[in-house]
């Protein structure tokens, strides 16, 4: 069940981080700036930003996940497969159509796409509160950012043999795959409920009222997290998008390389299939000799892998995309290992606060530092800390409200959350072109590269308070005793 709703997960982080790898791309066919490029990456929240998202969670209270998920992830295919028809000139070829049509499409996509989020997680919730949550949870973000990563990595390479559009198709095929997925997953969904005799009857349930939101709005505790999640994605997401295009112009790293796109998606595979190994199936163990020596053959079998592939990585971290790409390949290795940790041994606040200060080392070494090894070292950080504060945060979320008002709660965070994300994925773009408006014509005309230090250092801002609200998450915890820093597995 939790690999059918991964899909979702997966084909979602995909189309939603793509363009990332492609920036420079776009720009040389469309003759897209970095503002436009920013553009129309943020209006993936615009819809999200008037509470298109509560709306779903409103709609996910009401009609339940099957339903929800239906509609909303049918609405994120349509929305990248308009993307992709106003990529090859369906509906005209004029430039300022072409990136307005771009942007309606990615909209409607991300209309889709936050609920779809809360579909997955709220799922989880149903099959494994009680049990390995935390876990479950991190294996579902452990596939999103599976997703980011071969979408950085592998999209250039699919567009190198074709088009932007070929790759722009890609994704939104690869929407409607896991929409069918989740079409599989429903059916065992109804049996399992017939098998629980889990009442479908509206009667038997609680309608939502709007006093409910009013009364998540008056938890200090559900503040401080929401506002923590706008703080710490802000300074996460939309810097994917702007990081290959950093490594290229600050670094010197390449733009494209010639390694076959299944090449690439078969070793992300594979590395995510060490690391389910290593994480999830010790975890199953009940023997501490049985566990380490699960660990021990995967860490070997990891070691030989890595060696035998040893030119091909060195020729990835030359390239911008595919360096990138250790952001999220750093929360694939970690986000299921922090899971597990925090479901048998708490502390998800203090890991907060943990993952924050990280946040603010990744980039003030990306911003302030010309050194290539620190750049690794800050990016590899930057995927430690974003797998730390998920897999401490959402399944803190279900501890601090109650279970019949998730999908409102996960919604409501989604939707302050997008506020931040749309103005960070625009602004870093703005703020580009507004601090390098001397050069822009010798940066066309590749006489001049970009100078990212300032777009970088507002977001050790970010950094800075999400420290902040993570202590006072922590008090508000002490005060409450919602269990944040307890396990999440329950002793019976």
């Amino acid at each position: 069940m939790l690999v059918l709703l991964s899909g979702l997960t997966f084909a979602t982080y995909w189309a939603q981080d793509f363009m990332g790898g492609l920036k420079d791309l776009l720009m040389t066919e469309y003759g897209f700036t970095s503002e436009n490029f920013g553009r129309v990456v943020g209006m993936t929240t615009w819809a999200n930003m008037v509470g298109m998202i509560i709306v779903g969670g409103f709609m996910l209270d009401k009609w339940g996940i099957r339903i929800a998920g239906l509609v909303f992830g049918g609405l994120a295919t349509v929305g990248a497969t308009v993307v992709y028809l106003a990529s090859v000139n369906v509906f005209g070829d004029s430039p300022d159509a072409k990136l307005w049509l771009m942007g309606i499409g990615r909209m409607m996509f991300g209309s889709g796409l936050e609920v779809v989020c809360v579909v997955a997680t709220r799922t989880i919730v149903k099959w494994f509160k009680g049990y390995e949550m935390a876990l479950a949870m991190a294996i579902n973000v452990g596939f999103g950012r599976l997703g980011t990563a071969m979408g950085i990595a592998v999209s250039p390479d699919i567009a190198a043999g074709s088009t932007v559009a070929t790759s722009i198709g890609f994704a939104a095929s690869l929407l409607g795959l896991a929409l069918i997925l989740f079409v599989v997953y429903l059916y065992f969904d109804v049996k399992i409920d017939k098998q629980l005799k889990v009442t479908t009857d509206k009667d038997a349930e609680e309608e939502f009222k709007f006093s409910d939101l009013l009364k998540l709005l008056k938890n200090k505790a559900f503040i401080y997290i929401t506002l923590l999640c706008v703080a710490f994605y802000s300074a996460y997401f939309p810097f994917i998008q702007y990081a290959s295009d950093l490594l290229k112009n600050k670094f010197g790293f390449s733009s494209t390389i010639d390694i076959p796109p299944m090449t690439t998606a078969l070793i992300y595979l594979a590395l995510f299939a060490f690391v389910i190994c290593f994480a999830v199936v010790p975890a199953n163990l009940k023997s501490r000799k049985a566990k380490s020596t699960v660990q021990l053959v995967v860490a070997i079998g990891f070691a030989v892998f890595i060696y035998y592939f040893r030119d091909l990585f060195s020729i990835w971290l030359q390239n911008g995309q595919k360096t990138t790409s250790l952001i999220p390949l750093g929360t694939i290795v970690f986000t299921p290992i922090f899971g597990n940790y925090i479901d048998h041994h708490g502390k998800s606040a203090s890991l907060m606060i943990l993952g924050s200060l990280l946040l603010i080392f990744s980039h003030l070494s990306l911003s302030l530092s010309n050194s290539v090894i620190l750049a690794y070292i800050g990016l590899f950080t930057l995927g430690i800390s974003f797998s730390l504060i998920p897999a401490a945060m959402w399944p803190s979320v279900a501890k601090i409200v109650p279970e019949n008002r998730l999908g409102t709660a996960y919604s409501t965070i989604f939707t302050v959350q997008n506020w931040g994300l749309g103005l960070f994925y625009w602004g870093i773009g703005a703020l580009l072109d507004l601090v390098n408006a001397d050069k822009l014509d010798a940066i066309k005309n590749e006489q001049a590269v970009y100078d990212y230090t300032i777009p970088v250092l507002v977001l050790v801002l970010c950094g800075v308070v999400s420290i902040f609200l993570a202590f006072k998450l922590k008090q508000a915890d002490k005060e409450a005793d919602y269990g944040l820093e307890k396990p999440n597995i329950q002793e019976t």
